[in-house]
This record gives structure tokens, C-alpha cells and sequence, in this order.
């Protein structure tokens, strides 16, 4: 990702973590979320569904995360409309 910075290009990902190591932006499922989904899945089997009978499951929730920080370093101005939907800020 420092090259990335180095060059001035915005680098966006899917995963949260990396932004918090110095990627622009990521736009993706949360896996602390995940888990819970899983965890609800798992209960309706433990209580006698047929997991063959179950829908696709798709993240409930998509996070969106920017890191200002690298924002600032790459000389990018975020506009104010895409602070507002953002649901995580790295600094």
C-alpha cells in the first residue's frame, strides 16, 4: 500500500483492515457481522432445519470505511457526500 500512497493512487479494497493499514477506502462485509449471520443460520439448523432448505445468505449490511489520513497524503478531497454515507473513518 506505500506504493500506492508513493504514486498517488487511490487504492480501494473490500476489507476494513486495510484501510486501517493505509488503503484509501474499502466498501465490504464487516466478519464480526458475518459471524452473527452464521451464528443465526447455525441455530435454525440446531433446531431442525434442513440446511438444503435454507436461502443464500448475503451480508446483511456493506461497510463503508476511508482513511483520511491517506486521503490527505495522496492529496485527495473526499466530497462531503461521500463522508456522510461513510460508516468508518481511519485517521
Amino acid at each position: 500500500m506505500h506504493k500506492a500512497e508513493e504514486d498517488r493512487i487511490p487504492l480501494a479494497v473490500t476489507d476494513y483492515s486495510m484501510v486501517e493499514l493505509g488503503a484509501l477506502v474499502s466498501y465490504g462485509s464487516d466478519i464480526q457481522l458475518l459471524g452473527v449471520q452464521a451464528a443465526k443460520l447455525v441455530a435454525k439448523i440446531l433446531k431442525g432445519a434442513k440446511p438444503s432448505e435454507l436461502s443464500i445468505q448475503t451480508p446483511e449490511k456493506l461497510i463503508l470505511a476511508v482513511n483520511l489520513t491517506t486521503a490527505r497524503a495522496i492529496g485527495l478531497d473526499i466530497p462531503r457526500s461521500i463522508l456522510e454515507r461513510t460508516d468508518r473513518f481511519v485517521e
